[in-house]
């Protein structure tokens, strides 16, 4: 399940480990990983980890393409947030509340028929700002959001930053529930490396700037889908993240804070399990190891 570390890196992280005991052996940790894994039938799962602080990079497939479901939003915020800083609007500017948008196929007309912020819905036809627009789209997972904010700057930019920010395998092609592209597999895609690296820009405020990462940040510790990473872990510790799910797919890509202790990214995705209830359950026993591993004493 290793991948994309040579043999120098494995010896110099062995190294590494026995001068700090907050860095596991990465072996014992892939093997601990596929004994959870292993008891849920189907499930696919790829886990990210970077723990700078201690520099400890680890990747159980990270490279794997799945549907990114709604941790496509992550770099959403970030293109809006950049876009604000360079001028080309202020996150106070408001955009009319529609329901209507098209698909990237043929640009025929198609309605968001599916959210989870169903309170938006009940100011079609009003204006609300860009601000408020991005922490619905974060907080609350609203894809009605979403897909005002890529109308207003398009899936090309958000894709072109995220490439820019390092990025190398995700695809963040078009907004939510396009059918007709969904049909045809055009879909947004994320590997688990990808958003753990994105997670980390905005951990050191590169991502966009220092004060804009700052306030992407505290819309994202208000999350309020916390059932898989956030549940693996005491309340002491402080989790801004963003979760994705459809069927069969369930992820979280976190920045975690312990409580008097350094933060750092974990990145769970999952395919195959049909109940969220039992995806989340599995994500939050991979939190947990992860966690007991690297702040034993968080």
């Amino acid at each position: 399940m290793l991948k994309s570390i040579g043999l120098l890196g494995i010896l110099g992280l062995a190294l590494l480990a026995r001068c700090n005991p907050k860095v596991p052996n990465m072996s014992s940790l892939a093997d601990e990983i596929d004994s959870i894994v292993a008891q849920y039938d189907s499930a696919i799962v790829s886990v990210s980890v970077l723990d700078m602080a201690n520099n400890f990079e680890f990747h159980r497939d990270g490279d794997r393409l799945y549907h990114a479901a709604s941790t496509m939003k992550v770099p959403v915020i970030v293109e809006l947030f950049r876009q604000a800083e360079m001028g080309r609007f202020s996150l106070d500017d408001e955009i009319l509340l529609k329901n209507e948008f098209r698909s990237i196929v043929d640009g025929s007309p198609y309605s968001i028929l599916d959210d989870s912020d169903d309170a938006i819905y009940e100011q079609l036809g009003q204006q609300m700002s860009l601000r408020q627009l991005s922490y619905q789209m974060i907080t609350v997972s609203s894809n009605l959001a979403t897909n005002l904010l890529i109308d207003l700057f398009s899936a090309d930019s958000v894709q072109a930053t995220s490439e820019r920010l390092g990025t190398t395998h995700m695809k963040t092609i078009r907004g939510v529930e396009d059918l007709k592209a969904f049909d045809l597999g055009l879909s947004n895609q994320a590997t688990s490396r990808d958003l753990a690296r994105l997670m980390e820009r905005l951990r050191t405020g590169t991502a966009v700037s220092a004060k804009a990462d700052s306030m992407i940040l505290g819309i994202l510790h208000d999350q309020l889908f916390n059932a898989m990473i956030p549940s693996g872990l005491t309340k002491s510790s402080k989790v801004a993240h963003k979760t994705g799910s459809i069927t069969k797919i369930h992820h979280d890509a976190a920045i975690i804070y312990p409580e008097n202790d350094d933060s750092y990214v974990l990145v769970i995705m999952v395919q195959g399990i049909t109940d969220i209830d039992v995806s989340s359950e599995l994500g939050s026993k991979i939190t947990r190891l992860v966690h007991s591993r690297i702040r034993a004493s968080s």
